[in-house]
């Protein structure tokens, strides 16, 4: 028999595939796609996915597979065309793309253990009295390395343990767990013998003189009703249920012990069951039913098509009915949404339409429920998929249609770790490995987006007007610079706001407040000598959120008690300076007592159910006045909001980024379609420093076209994306002038090949320094058209591999970010 040799891909950031050795009871009913134990370096174990076989002859002999994991392949051939595709593009390893792409639990984990040799007795040497506590330990059984910590009082222990190793009196290993447990339940019956009427009076007498044993049975028959239908016994009944029922649990336990009740554990379900509702068939407007034919048309001659549709046109509604075309014809729909905070209102939406046929897959799931939703998909048990951008990497094998909500959202492009891709772009790649379409929906394209549509590359269809009888909201400015000079501001509030809250509040109407930034205050500063506290870490000021009284980096995490004093000049004058969502919760219930004010941010969301729980409690008329930050802008539908007021405006219009005016376009246009979506009275109120902007006055205009032509014109005058590709490049280093060193050396050697391509930098981005790296970026334009984009690629591979091999630049991290954001 030949020997087979297999690629195995791991999850690991190492270029390409390895190759190992089949053993020969391993070979029968096994393929690409299935997830097999591999050694890799002397001790390390993990898990790979098999991408490959030949028979060719080798130099070496590879190491042997250890084990193969699977019945079936858990990745299908075209997620690893898919995954390849990924690592390509988006310059990173496939095994970086595979780590993302998996959940979790699907990646065993290799835990280190220690045991004593077979022919050490601790009684007989001479050692250290930690040293005989944990050989004596090892003597019972085996101990992982968490283990040992405990057993000899140390919290670093490794010395300890390498002292041992080193004198051969213990072996350290690896051994593989697998992460993925399904979820079991303790279930219990009665006996298939004991079902029938004159078995079970026997019984009866039998257990007369048992009373809680008779309890036992008596509640069991209460909610089973053998008599009636013995095969309503088969599935038994949970064994809690029957315990809270204030059972004895030793009775029960007899009971099974004596064969009258039968006890097993039964594989269910993590996933919630929603039962099926049956609503009212959708009915589209005029408009809607015109947007989904121009639907159909477009799909004829395009892959992707934009759906340009105002905020409360009904776009919600034109993807049900697409949806539901595409699962009656037996294809796969993936509906991807930007964050898990939309996916509470639009889930629910979709229950009563769907029921319980369809998956929803996002980060707050667990890792056991994520493997059990790729599970499904997998087994074609789920047909339909709500998600966040990591959904495209479920294993679809028959794929007819993806939506993209939103799809302007930042939300869609995975920054760390790699790979760094654009869910968007991402989707219309995978569409075309499944022949599938793209339908790509918004009230403020990406300009990328809209210059595809007006080029042709993309369909294009529009839904100008709101659904029903609502209208767009009126917007206003409120100038802060006047406000404060006639000192009629209220803490962080402009008259002009607290007034229109105050009214709308008397008409028991609720209130959305759009602040971009969490935390009670942006930073703390001395009145003395004007010292604000920093990040150690990071090149960032800390903000001071005043729920917890703690100073915190919002890139690393890095948190301290608040200061009571400069830690610079020991004065007590300190001062808060900028405000957050938290400040102006604490100010609402202030200016506002009666009213229920809740904040909706990352601070107040942490939990799994956090966003829906608060979402729910406003769409119930519990909350008043909502306040949050960029989660309140998207997508969201409540009946009774028609005041939505946005703060700190010029912020993100100053913001120094070449997206800035988009962004900042999109955010308060979106965040201004949650007013008066079944009323024609909907107000937003923008509060500024000054109302003529350019970009507010494209806000004040409400006519996308407009601000398209206008802001397209800027990005062609100084060659940004849509008329030229970006990759950056960032350079990472404790030592800043290393980092700053090895991005000169980089971009020394990428001018050389790319002739008149711009190259801008190296420079020191905004915050210069996160979790103890200082960073260094290059940017690269390229033209759209006359440069190959691979070749480029493959250049700057070449460039990273020249500056390896200078000694003093190993140790330089390099992150490529194709199509930065």
């Amino acid at each position: 028999m030949p020997l087979t040799d297999v690629e195995v891909i791991l999850p690991l950031p190492l270029p390409g595939s390895f190759t190992y050795r089949l053993p020969a009871d391993l070979k029968s009913n096994i393929g690409v796609g299935y997830r097999v134990i591999v050694p890799l370096g002397p001790k390390k174990i993990y898990t790979g996915i098999i991408s490959g076989f030949h028979e060719r002859k080798l130099e070496y002999a590879p190491k042997y597979v250890l084990d193969v994991l699977d019945d079936a392949p858990i990745v299908n051939a075209s997620q690893l065309d898919f995954f390849t595709w990924l690592a390509s593009y988006y310059m990173c390893t496939i095994g970086e793309v595979i780590n993302a792409a998996l959940p979790s639990a699907l990646k065993l984990s290799s835990q280190s253990f220690i045991s004593i040799q077979d022919n050490v007795n601790p009684d007989d040497l001479d050692l250290e009295e930690r040293e005989w506590r944990l050989l004596r330990s090892l003597k019972e059984s085996e101990r992982s390395l968490a283990d040992v910590s405990g057993i000899v009082d140390l919290k670093h222990p490794q010395r300890l343990i390498k002292k041992l190793v080193e004198k051969g009196l213990i072996d350290v290993y690896e051994k593989v767990k697998d992460r993925y447990q399904p979820k079991k339940v303790k279930k219990v019956r009665l006996n298939h013998l004991l079902t029938e009427e004159k078995e079970l009076e026997t019984l009866f007498e039998q257990l007369a003189s048992k009373t809680k044993q008779l309890d036992v049975l008596l509640a069991y028959l209460r909610v089973v009703p053998v008599l009636e239908d013995s095969k309503a016994n088969h599935p038994g009944i949970l064994k809690s249920s029957l315990l809270s029922e204030d059972i004895s649990a030793s009775s029960l336990k007899t009971l099974v012990k004596n064969n009258v009740f039968e006890e097993w554990d039964e594989v269910v379900s993590r996933l919630e069951d929603t039962p099926s509702t049956h609503s009212e068939p959708i009915q589209l407007s005029e408009l809607q039913q015109k947007a989904l034919e121009e639907i159909h048309q477009s799909f004829q001659s395009h892959r992707v098509t934009l759906l340009h549709g105002v905020t409360g046109s009904g776009k919600t509604e034109v993807y049900i009915e697409l949806i539901k075309e595409q699962l009656k014809s037996g294809g796969q729909v993936l509906y991807l949404l930007p964050e898990i905070a939309l996916t509470t209102q639009i889930i629910s939406r979709l229950h009563r339409v769907f029921g319980n046929t369809f998956g929803v897959y996002h980060s707050r799931y667990s890792d056991n429920e994520r493997v059990e939703v790729w599970k499904k998909v997998l087994n074609q048990e789920y047909q339909f998929i709500v998600g966040v951008r990591s959904a495209v990497f479920l294993p679809f094998d028959r794929l007819g249609l993806i939506l993209v909500d939103e799809e302007h959202e930042t939300s869609y492009k995975q920054f760390e770790p790699a790979p760094r891709y654009h869910a968007r772009d991402a989707a219309i790649y995978l569409a075309t490995l499944h022949d599938a379409h793209v339908l790509l929906g918004t009230a403020t394209p990406a300009l990328e987006t809209y210059q595809n549509a007006l080029d042709g590359k993309y369909g294009l269809v529009e839904l100008d007007q709101r659904f029903g009888e609502s209208h767009a909201p009126a917007i206003h400015f409120a100038n802060l610079l006047k406000e404060r000079k006639r000192k009629k501001m209220k803490g962080n509030f402009s008259s002009t706001l607290f007034e229109a809250i105050e009214a709308a509040l008397e008409k028991k109407e609720q209130v959305i407040l759009f602040q971009n930034r969490r935390g009670y205050a942006s930073y703390i500063s001395c009145e003395s000598c004007a010292h604000i506290p920093k990040c150690p870490n990071c090149a960032v000021s800390l903000t001071y959120h005043q729920f917890n009284h703690k100073l915190v980096c919002h890139y690393c995490g890095f948190n301290q008690p608040m200061l009571t004093d400069c830690t610079n000049c020991g004065s007590k004058e300190l001062r808060n300076v900028g405000f957050g969502t938290e400040e102006l919760e604490e100010e609402l219930k202030i200016l506002f007592p009666t009213a229920i004010v809740q904040r909706m941010d990352l601070d107040t969301t942490r939990s799994k159910y956090g966003y829906q729980r608060i979402i729910e409690a406003f769409e119930e008329g519990e909350i008043d006045i909502l306040v949050g930050t960029q989660m309140v802008s998207k997508g969201l539908d409540f009946d009774h909001v028609n005041l939505v007021g946005v703060f700190d405006a010029d912020r993100m219009i100053h913001f120094p980024d070449f997206r800035s005016h988009e962004r900042a376009y999109q955010l308060i246009m979106q965040v201004s379609g949650r007013a008066g979506r079944k009323s024609q009275n909907g107000k937003v109120i923008v509060q500024t420093n000054d109302p003529e902007q350019p970009v507010l006055e494209r806000v004040r205009d409400g006519n996308y076209r407009h601000f398209f032509q206008w802001e397209i014109l800027e990005r062609e005058g100084f060659v940004y994306p849509p008329f030229c590709r970006i990759i950056r490049m960032v350079f990472k280093h404790r030592e800043k002038q290393t980092s700053l060193e090895g991005a000169k050396f980089f971009s020394q050697e990428l001018r050389k090949g790319m002739g008149t391509s711009p190259i801008i930098g190296p420079v020191e981005p905004i915050i210069g320094k996160i979790r103890n790296q200082y960073l260094h970026e290059i940017t690269l334009k390229i033209a759209k058209k006359g440069i190959n984009l691979a070749a480029v690629k493959d250049y700057l591979w070449s460039c990273e591999k020249i500056m390896r091999q200078h000694p003093a630049f190993k140790s330089v991290g390099l992150v490529f970010d194709v199509d930065p954001m």
